[in-house]
């Protein structure tokens, strides 16, 4: 079950192993010849990395990850039952980490430079922070009590819930109930354990956190409950999941203020005699309800809060206009043209795609240029802008290895200049037209400069690993450049550099300041070049700060309710800033004058601290004192195909011909994920079925690339309810792989290559209605797929884009060859309503031979869905289905199809049932459709419409897993024949 530190992967969401799965095929298949992904062994821990670019960093994660496993062991009283995997990452330019236990511990990290825009994340050397955090993670997930002891040695391991055998969720819950339990359970602890562990550095403590409950007090602003927060809130929000580390981090920091640290690690640690959801053993720990404390926390927060803007009130709290009427959500650095007074930004808000956009500073109006694919959370992209060609730069793919684009803001037109360039943290440079940057790759920091026309990047200087370089800028006249750096100790600060001597190579600093521990944010050049502006939590809140270049000296500028950043220095002396809100941050007018005094605020955690000084305690030692024997490197070679190793074993429950049958299931997988087995061995007792038919196997492997499978009377749980069945009598076996050509999220290009020879058939393998005793069946498939598509933030449906798959088929059926050839094209457009969008769907295919081979056509009909299901709850968008007819009802041997779909905005609860189990959102679509088969045959064609529309539950189950229920009409008309209908329901388990 992954958590994860700084990226929005929830974890409470099942392991999507196949996406970096696969991004780990791709990249070791491109890499030279000369790179392996290798392993170094220890009894705790098993390091996977990729060599040679990242060995130098494998005896510090080493050993930072062997000091935080040593904590947690005298904290909670954690050992791992067997060796954690930590593999290191470098598909991504900004650093973060997941962790999961199920079915095994791992922990994943990506090691580029972590962001610290706007101080969301507190400064420390990256490695240490992430593995204090994540194996937290593991060791309140993992740990594990007697009767869960019991359930791992029956089941022989942890059990992951597959939504293709529901039994697994009980055997989950029974081996690993920890893990069931709320986003804002896991990060809480792990964010407030992990704060101090670094000696009071980290999000306990932090100033972001504090301006977030701050704002919602001084706006009046709704708290979410802990339902509410599941359900909504974490959907809603500019902030989407990051709610869950401001809420949970908060709410574990008064927990421990109450009562005391020592019951917050009772309340988390599963010990013998705890209780196994989260919530029992709360109110076993605290004597009251979990929702009864949390708002008596809501009630302490306002008061604390209430008194830290009495604090900052004490002096004259700075005036502002603001420049829109709305908040913008996240945003990136802005640039201002004095010409036509526009502002431009990058911005990303829930309801619309994140895109550049230009703001009039006169009339506030809010025009979108272009659209951004992969934006980052709070600062959108890197920005910069040429003002005398009017170009805007900015990266795309902001999470995972940027490119590098150039769009014209008056007519929108974009260009890729460099793909994968991985450089942000954009300048201009006026003097020479150049572009300057930083450069991540394989963790280490790079100064580059990007000579127009900007096809390619020059090296300038490269800085050791664990110096961190962010917030660029270069002065009007190109002479200077200055930079935020952050240390491997924690040390922040702002330095000057003249550019011709760092041309050079010569990075010392002509001039620097700090400010003590708080990260310096956005410091920019003014206009004239005297002064510096940016942004600081110096005193507590986030106020703008002017560093004089001649007389070296800082001053202070605003005295901020809630926090100003991003400034933006402008001819007259005023500033643009970026004002913090609940909803987003807006941009707003301040005037730039020095301010005598401004008020400190208190925080909790140092609240905490004082009362409780164990906390202090918890500080752990250097990992530079953790033994490691180097003399292991480079370590053994990491096999991408075959080191299976069991995984779990269980009995399941199937169906077959509308019987059922029992069996057991057999897991196996590679520590890594990368390889995955199961064996599935069933038996019908009921007498009615043939006796060759009651013994059923089902043997399956997956590579992230390669897969085959071996199916003898395939039975399938899902055939027990409802009409789609996919059990087969006779044998099957299957091979497949799947290369992807294009791996860009969201864009992908894939081929996949099948073939399957089947036999002792009494349906057509894929058409369960269309009867047909078949002696051998063989069929070989190249299918050619791509996909991109666009979603906004709380998003519930992809929301723009296309997507398309052609197949050539060809079959071989007891002496006759049918070939076949078909493929489908989706095209979505966002409206102007929040989370609504119409998508155009067609498909077509085509087989030369005789209609009178019922294997030679395609057949279509009915939603698809079964009452109890796994597969995707839109049935209605697959090529074969057709809601208002029967299943497989209508067959042609060519076929065009085509339809539109109008997706609603959803609809939102907040207090629909209980933290265990609760109603999150509904979502309603409406289509139309026209389906025409045999378009060459007059005499036997048909012309098929239908009408229908789709209503979606999305449900969360213990916390961790979710369930959609689906309610579905549709009515088929057809000349000269009485409309059809057709009504569905179906819950679809897990997602």
């Amino acid at each position: 079950m992954p958590s994860s530190l700084f990226r929005l992967d929830s974890p409470s969401q099942m392991p999507r192993a196949s996406v970096w799965a696969a991004a780990l095929g791709v990249l070791l298949l491109a890499t030279p010849a000369a790179a392996q992904l290798r392993a170094i062994d220890t009894p705790q821990i098993r390091l996977v990395y990729l060599d040679p670019f990242e060995t130098f960093l494998v005896p510090h994660a080493v050993r930072t990850t062997l000091n935080s496993l040593e904590f947690q062991r005298r904290l909670f009283g954690f050992a791992p039952d067997d060796p954690i995997t930590v593999l290191l990452v470098d598909f991504q330019d900004a650093g973060n980490a997941g962790a999961t236990v199920v079915p095994r511990s791992a922990v994943t990290t990506q090691i580029a430079p972590l962001s610290v825009a706007f101080e969301t994340i507190s400064a420390n050397e990256r490695m240490n922070v992430i593995m204090n955090h994540e194996l937290v993670h593991i060791a309140t997930m993992d740990q594990a009590a007697p009767s869960d002891r019991f359930f791992r040695r029956l089941f022989h391991g942890k059990v992951l819930p597959l939504a293709a055998q529901p039994e697994s969720i009980p055997y989950f819950f029974l081996t690993t109930p920890r893990v069931a339990a709320p986003r804002w359970y896991h990060e809480g602890i792990a964010v407030f354990v992990d704060t101090w562990m670094a000696g009071g550095i980290g999000r306990a403590q932090g100033s972001y956190d504090e301006m977030v409950f701050r704002s919602m007090v001084r706006d009046g602003t709704r708290f979410y409950d802990p339902l509410g927060l599941v359900a909504e809130g974490t959907k809603v929000d500019f902030q989407v999941e990051v709610n869950s580390y401001l809420y949970g981090t908060r709410f574990m920091t008064w927990l421990a203020r109450r009562y005391s640290p020592e019951r917050l690690i009772e309340w988390v640690s599963r010990r013998e005699g705890s209780r196994g959801y989260y919530s029992a053993q709360f109110k076993k720990v605290f004597g009251i309800p979990l929702e009864a404390a949390w708002a008596a926390w809501v009630a302490d927060e306002r008061e604390f809060q209430r008194g830290n803007l009495d604090a900052i009130r004490k002096f004259p709290v700075t005036g502002f206009t603001d420049v829109t009427s709305r908040a913008l959500g996240s945003v990136s650095r802005a640039h201002y043209d004095p010409r036509d007074g526009t502002l431009y930004a990058a911005f990303n808000y829930p309801g619309v795609l994140s895109h550049i956009g230009a703001i009039s500073t006169a009339s506030g109006a809010v025009r979108r240029i272009t659209d951004i694919k992969g934006p980052s959370i709070y600062t959108v992209a890197s920005v910069a802008y040429d003002p005398e060609a009017r170009t805007l730069f900015y990266t795309a793919d902001n999470g995972a290895l940027r490119d590098l684009m150039s769009v014209d803001p008056a007519t929108g037109r974009r260009r890729m200049l460099m793909e994968d360039a991985r450089i942000g943290d954009l300048a201009f440079d006026r003097s020479d037209r150049s572009l300057w940057g930083i450069r991540h790759l394989n963790g280490i920091c790079t100064l580059v400069r990007v000579p127009a026309p900007y096809q390619q990047w020059e090296r300038v200087v490269s800085w050791p690993y664990g110096t961190v370089v962010y917030d660029l800028d270069v002065s009007p006249d190109g002479s200077q450049l200055v930079a935020s750096f952050g240390e491997i100790s924690g040390r922040q600060e702002v330095r000057l550099f003249d550019r011709a001597r760092i041309l050079a190579g010569d990075t010392t600093a002509a001039d620097q300041f700090d400010f003590g521990t708080s990260v310096p944010n956005g410091f920019v050049f003014s206009p004239d070049a005297r002064y510096l502006y940016g942004s600081s939590y110096y005193t507590g809140v986030s106020n703008i700060f002017r560093y004089d270049l001649q007389a070296r000296k800082v001053d202070a500028i605003t005295n901020a309710e809630t926090g100003f950043f991003r400034p933006v220095p402008l001819a007259d002396g005023s500033l643009i800033v970026f004002r913090y809100s609940g909803e987003g941050f807006v941009p707003t007018r301040i005037e730039a004058r020095p301010l005598e005094d401004v008020s400190a605020i208190t925080f909790l955690g140092e609240r905490v601290v004082a009362e409780h000084p164990v906390l202090k305690d918890w500080m752990i030692g250097s990992p530079a004192a953790v033994p490691f024997d180097e003399s292991q490197m480079p370590g053994r070679r990491y096999r991408l195909a075959g080191g299976l190793g069991l995984e779990s074993m269980y009995p399941v429950v199937q169906g077959y011909k509308n019987k059922g049958a029992v069996g057991y299931r057999f897991n196996l997988s590679d520590p890594l994920q990368l390889n995955r087995a199961t064996i599935t061995a069933g038996f019908s007792p009921d007498t009615t079925i043939p006796t060759e038919e009651r013994l059923h196997l089902d043997a399956e492997y997956q590579r992230y690339d390669w897969r085959g499978r071996f199916r003898w009377n395939g039975a399938d749980f899902y055939d027990l309810f409802g009409p789609t069945k996919t059990g087969r009598k006779g044998y099957a076996v299957d091979v497949g792989r799947k290369s992807t050509l294009i791996f860009d999220e969201p864009r992908r290009l894939e081929l996949d290559v099948s073939g399957k020879v089947a036999g002792n058939l009494d349906r057509l393998p894929e058409y369960q209605n269309v009867v047909a005793l078949v002696d051998r069946f063989v069929n070989a498939e190249a299918k050619l797929s791509y996909t991109d598509v666009r979603k906004s933030l709380g998003w519930v449906d992809e929301e723009g884009g296309r997507r398309w798959w052609a197949a050539l088929r060809g079959e071989y059926v007891d002496g006759e060859t049918i070939p076949k050839i078909y493929g489908a094209y989706d095209q979505g457009v966002p409206l102007a309503i929040e989370h609504s969008s119409v998508w155009f769907r067609n498909a077509a295919g085509l087989s030369p031979r005789d209609r009178s081979l019922p294997y030679a056509s395609w057949y279509f009909g009915g939603f698809g869905n079964n009452w109890v299901d796994h597969l995707d709850e839109k049935r209605y968008r697959e090529w074969y289905s057709f809601p208002g007819v029967n299943l497989n009802e209508i067959g042609g041997r060519n076929f065009v199809k085509s339809g539109v779909e109008w997706n609603l905005p959803p609809w939102r609860f907040s207090g629909a049932g209980i933290p265990g189990f609760y109603a999150s959102w509904a979502r309603p679509a409406l289509f139309v459709g026209g389906l025409a088969t045999d378009v060459d045959a007059p005499g036997v064609r048909r012309l098929v419409t239908n009408v229908g529309g789709q209503l979606d539950f999305r449900f969360g189950a213990l916390s961790a897993l979710e369930l959609t229920m689906s309610i579905g009409g549709a009515a088929a008309f057809e000349r000269d024949r009485a409309p059809a209908r057709e009504a569905m329901i179906s819950v679809k388990i897990l997602r």
